[in-house]
C-alpha cells in the first residue's frame, strides 16, 4: 500500500475544508468552535482511498487565517504534495502568496489546484480567474500543476479533481521506512479506555504494536500500545502514514505539539542547528543576531540567527547561518525549517538544516563544510561529521540518528569510508583518520615532555595520557596497538627512543643502594633510611628504585622495603628445602630459617602470599610454588 500526504494550502473562507469534505465525507473540522465559526482554526484530518491503485492519499487541512500561520506550519511539515484552493469570487489573496511561499520553502515538489466556488461566478470570470492563477505559480513548483475549477456545493468536478490528486499522488516518491522512525506529534488527547493518543505523519521509518518508544525532547520512555491509520488499526505503521499511537504509561498533560516520537537511543535533542537559510522576496532585511520565531516539524519556538559571512541578509538573498534555540527540538540533516519575524509575524524564509549538532565556530571560520553538508553526497557528509567529531570520534548511533537517510546507505557509506582508509572503526565508534593521527601526534607530545621532565621513570601513566585526550577507554585501548613510535608496557607508555638516562651521580646512587641492599640481605635498610644516608629526596629515591625494579636488581616487597634480587632468590631457595621436610610453615620457623627479625619477616610472607608463593591458613603457610 502506496501512502501519500496531500495538505491543503489558501486564504481564510476560500473553502479548503467543505472541499475535504465534500472529496472524502469527513468533516476535519473537528472543534466546536470551528463548527460554529464556520472556519479552520486548528489542523484536521480526512483521507481518500484508491482501492484499485493500493494507494490512501491522507489529507492535512490546515487553516488560512494569517494569525494561525503557526498552526498551518504544524500541518504543512510532512506532507507531499499540496492542493492549493482559491476561491473563485476572490482570488488570490495574502495567505495564497504566504502559503505558497511556506510550501517551497518546505521543497515541496508536487501539487495542483483548485478554483473553488465556481458556481458563484460566470464561465468568463472564472476564465480570468484561472489565467490570473497561471501567472501566480509561474516559476513555482506549481507552475505545471492542473487548475481545476469545483464546487463544493454543487459537486461540479469533484471527481475530476479525484482523478488529478491520484495520477498526482502516484508520482510521488514515497518517504523511506528504511530509516529510524520518527513522529512529529501535532495532537495529543485520551480516549476512555484507551488511555494518551499522539498523532502525526511518520516521516520516516517503521514503528510496531508493542514496540519501545522515545517521546522527545521531554525524555519520556514508552511503548507502543496500539496504532490506528484513518480510524483502522494496524499492526505496523510506516513512513508517509498518518498515524495514531496509543501510548503506554504517558498522562496526556506530559505531552505538547512539537515533541517527537522516535526510536529509542538515537536521537539528541538540540539548541544549536547550522542551516542554509534563503529569504522570501518583499520581506524586510534580516541583520545578524536578530530574533525569530523558528519553526520545524511540528516545533515552534524562538531563535537568535547568527548569520556567516554577513551582518545583513536582504530580500531574496541567500546565507549559510546558525540558529541558537529558546527551546530544543529534535532535527536531522536535511530536514526544512521556516522563520518568521519576530514582530510583526510575518513569513521571512527557511532552507535546510545541514547540521543539528554542530560544534563551535567563529564566523570567520569559513563555510566550506557547511557548502559538503548542502551539496556532497552522503558518505562525503557522513565523513566530515565524523571528521568534525574530532579526537572523541562519534558513535555509529549518533551517526544514524544525525542526518535522515535510510540505515542500509549509512552502513553502506561507512563501508565505503573504512575501505578508503578515511575512517577507523573500533566497536560502536568511528574516528577519522585526520583525528588519528592528531591523537598519535598528541601522545608523542605528552610523552616526550614527560620523558623530559623525569628522565629516570620508565614511562607515563597510560590513564593520565588517555585523560589528557579525553578518550574513551576502549577506543583508547585499541588505538595503542596502531599508534607509531610508541610502546605500552602494562599500565606505562613511552616512546620507542626513550631509555633511561642516569648521570654519573645518579649510577653512583644506583650502585650504592645495590650495595646497601647486599649488605643488609634480610634485614635490609628502608627506603628512607637509605635516602637519608644518601642525602636523596623521596623522588629521587623512587625514580632510582624503580628502575632498579624494572631491571629487575631489586624486588619491591612493599613501598617502603625492597631486598636484592639475590637476596630475593636465596630466600625462595630457602622456602623450598624447608618444605620438602614440612608441610607447614609458622612466622618463628620462617624468621628464624632468614635469621631475621619480625620487623622484616611478616611484609615478607605477606608479599609471598600475594604473589602466590605461599598460601596462608590460620597462623601458618602452605607451599604454592612447584618443583
Amino acid at each position: 500500500m502506496r501512502h501519500v500526504i496531500l495538505g491543503t494550502a489558501g486564504h481564510i473562507d476560500h473553502g479548503k475544508s467543505s472541499l475535504v469534505k465534500a472529496l472524502t465525507g469527513i468533516d476535519p473540522d473537528r472543534l466546536k468552535e470551528e463548527k460554529e465559526r464556520g472556519i479552520t482554526i486548528d489542523i484536521g484530518f480526512a483521507d481518500l482511498a484508491y482501492p484499485d491503485d493500493e494507494l490512501t492519499v491522507g489529507i492535512v487541512d490546515v487553516p488560512g487565517h494569517e494569525k494561525l500561520i503557526s498552526n498551518m506550519l504544524a500541518g504543512a511539515g510532512g506532507i507531499d504534495m499540496v492542493l492549493m484552493v482559491i476561491a473563485a469570487d476572490e482570488g488570490i489573496m495574502p495567505q495564497s502568496r504566504e502559503h505558497l511561499a511556506i510550501c517551497d520553502l518546505l521543497n515541496i515538489q508536487s501539487g495542483l489546484l483548485a478554483i473553488t466556488k465556481s458556481d458563484l461566478v460566470e464561465k468568463e470570470w472564472l476564465a480570468l480567474v484561472s489565467d490570473e492563477i497561471s501567472s501566480f505559480v509561474k516559476g513555482t513548483f506549481l507552475e505545471h500543476a492542473p487548475i481545476v475549477p469545483v464546487s463544493a456545493r454543487t459537486g461540479e468536478n469533484l471527481d475530476l479533481l479525484k482523478k488529478e490528486i491520484r495520477d498526482r499522488a502516484l508520482t510521488i516518491t514515497p518517504k523511506t521506512s528504511g530509516g529510524l522512525f520518527r513522529l512529529p506529534i501535532d495532537r495529543v488527547f485520551t480516549l476512555k479506555g484507551f488511555g494518551t493518543v499522539v498523532t502525526g505523519t511518520a516521516v520516516s521509518g517503521m514503528i510496531a504494536v508493542d514496540a519501545p518508544l522515545d517521546i522527545l525532547p521531554r525524555g519520556i520512555t514508552t511503548k507502543v500500545r496500539g496504532l490506528h491509520s484513518h480510524g483502522k488499526a494496524i499492526p505496523r505503521a510506516y513512513a508517509g502514514q498518518r498515524v495514531a499511537i496509543n501510548l503506554q504509561g504517558v498522562e496526556k498533560d506530559d505531552l505538547s505539539r512539537g515533541d517527537v516520537a522516535v526510536t529509542p537511543s538515537s536521537f539528541t535533542p538540540t539548541k544549536t542547528l547550522d542551516l542554509s537559510l534563503d529569504l522570501l522576496r518583499d520581506v524586510p532585511p534580516l541583520k545578524n543576531r536578530s530574533l525569530v520565531h523558528f519553526y520545524t516539524g511540528t516545533a515552534e519556538t524562538v531563535a537568535r540567527g547568527i548569520l556567516y559571512e554577513h551582518e545583513e541578509l536582504k530580500a531574496g538573498e541567500h546565507c549559510f547561518c546558525q540558529f541558537r534555540l529558546q527551546d530544543p527540538v529534535i532535527a536531522m540533516a536535511g530536514d526544512r525549517y521556516i522563520i518568521r519575524r519576530f514582530s510583526p509575524l510575518q513569513t521571512l524564509g527557511g532552507g535546510e538544516i545541514l547540521d543539528p549538532s554542530p560544534g563551535r565556530r567563529r564566523r570567520k571560520d569559513g563555510i566550506q563544510d557547511l557548502v559538503v553538508y548542502q551539496t556532497g553526497q552522503l558518505a562525503q557528509k557522513i565523513g566530515l561529521k565524523i571528521e568534525k567529531a574530532g579526537l572523541t570520534g562519534i558513535s555509529v548511533s549518533a551517526v544514524t540518528g544525525w542526518i535522515g537517510a535510510d540505515l542500509p546507505a549509512i552502513q553502506q557509506s561507512l563501508k565505503t569510508l573504512e575501505q578508503s582508509g578515511s575512517i577507523i572503526r573500533h566497536e560502536d565508534i568511528l574516528l577519522h583518520t585526520h583525528a588519528f593521527g592528531l591523537i598519535n601526534d598528541r601522545v608523542r607530545e605528552l610523552l616526550s615532555a614527560f620523558h623530559k621532565e623525569h628522565p629516570l621513570k620508565p614511562g607515563m601513566a597510560k590513564e593520565e595520557v588517555r585523560a589528557h585526550l579525553n578518550i574513551d577507554p576502549k577506543l583508547f585501548n585499541f588505538l595503542l596497538t596502531s599508534l607509531k613510535d610508541v610502546i605500552a608496557d602494562k599500565d606505562l607508555l613511552r616512546l620507542k627512543t626513550f631509555k633511561v638516562a642516569l648521570s654519573g651521580a645518579a649510577e653512583a646512587h644506583k650502585a650504592k643502594i645495590l650495595e646497601l641492599l647486599a649488605r643488609g640481605e634480610f634485614q635490609p635498610p628502608t627506603k628512607p633510611e637509605m635516602a637519608e644516608a644518601m642525602k636523596l629526596d623521596q623522588k629521587q629515591m623512587n625514580d632510582i628504585l624503580n628502575i632498579l625494579s624494572k631491571e629487575r636488581a631489586v624486588v619491591r616487597i612493599n613501598d617502603t622495603v625492597y631486598l636484592s634480587a639475590a637476596a630475593y632468590e636465596k630466600m625462595i631457595s630457602s622456602l623450598k628445602a624447608f618444605f620438602s621436610k614440612k608441610p607447614e610453615l609458622t612466622v618463628a620457623e620462617f624468621r628464624d630459617l632468614l635469621n631475621t627479625s619480625r620487623k622484616f619477616a611478616l611484609p615478607f610472607l605477606e608479599h609471598l602470599d600475594a604473589a602466590k608463593v605461599t598460601l596462608r591458613l590460620g597462623d601458618v603457610r602452605k607451599f604454592l610454588l612447584k618443583g
